[in-house]
C-alpha cells in the first residue's frame, strides 16, 4: 500500500521524522486534484467525490484495469483521451486512518498538517494540483495555499472557517435549541437532522 514518508521531502524533518502518511490516487489524467479530508475522516471518506470525478472507486494500486476511466463513456463524463482525464489523491491526515499516530499533541496543528500534504505532492511528482478542502481540512487547505500559492490551481472550501473565537456561533435561541437537539438525538438519521442545521442553510438543504 502506498505511503508518503513526509520527512524525506520536508528539509530538517520538521517534527515529521518517522511520519508516513497514508494515500491513494484515483484516474488517470493531467488534471490534478487533492482532497484533504477533515476531522476524524479517511481517505474513503471522499468516495462519492473521486467517483463523480473521475468515473472510478477502484484506487490506482489495486492493479486492476478496472480502475481506469472510461474515458470515452459519455455516462462517465468523459469525452477525451488520458490527458484529458482526472487523477484524484486522497489522504489519511496524520493520526487518523493508516498515517502514523504522533504521541505529542504539538505535532498536529494545521501548519504542520499542510506539510504533509505539500510532501505528497511532492511524492506524487504534482508540481501544481487543484485543492480541495472539508472542515479541518479546509483549514489544512488554507495553509497550504498560504505556503505554496505558485503550487495551486484553484482553492476549493467546504465547512471553513478561519479559527479564533470568531468561528464560535453566536449564543442565541437557535443555536441553543441545535445543542439540544444534538443532546437528545439517538439515531443516526436524528443527528444528520442536527448535522445539516448546523451546517447549511435552509437553501442550501432543498438543493441537496
Amino acid at each position: 500500500m502506498p505511503f508518503c514518508d513526509v520527512s524525506k521531502y520536508q528539509e530538517g524533518g520538521g517534527g515529521s521524522n518517522g511520519i508516513k502518511i497514508f494515500y491513494r490516487t484515483y484516474g488517470h489524467g493531467t488534471i490534478k486534484v487533492l482532497l484533504i479530508t477533515g476531522l476524524a475522516g479517511t481517505h474513503d471518506s471522499w468516495g462519492p467525490q473521486i467517483k463523480g470525478l473521475t468515473g472510478v472507486d477502484t484506487p490506482n494500486d489495486a492493479g486492476s484495469k478496472s480502475s481506469s476511466p472510461k474515458m470515452n463513456d459519455p455516462e462517465e463524463g468523459f469525452d477525451g483521451d488520458d490527458n484529458e482525464g482526472i487523477e484524484v489523491c486522497s489522504f489519511d491526515n496524520r493520526g487518523m486512518g493508516q498515517s502514523s499516530v504522533p504521541t505529542k499533541r504539538s505535532e498536529y496543528t494545521t501548519t504542520i498538517m499542510a506539510r504533509d500534504a505539500i510532501a505528497l505532492l511532492d511524492r506524487l511528482g504534482w508540481k501544481k494540483a487543484h485543492v480541495f478542502g472539508h472542515s479541518m481540512g479546509a483549514m489544512i487547505a488554507c495553509k497550504l495555499a498560504a505556503m505554496v500559492p505558485d503550487r495551486v490551481l484553484s482553492l476549493a472550501l467546504l465547512n471553513a472557517t478561519g479559527g479564533g473565537f470568531e468561528c464560535f456561533p453566536k449564543l442565541d435561541r437557535k443555536t441553543i435549541s441545535i445543542a439540544i437537539r444534538f443532546l437528545r438525538a439517538k439515531t443516526p438519521e436524528q443527528r444528520a437532522s442536527v448535522d445539516l442545521d448546523t451546517h447549511y442553510t435552509k437553501v442550501n438543504q432543498i438543493m441537496q
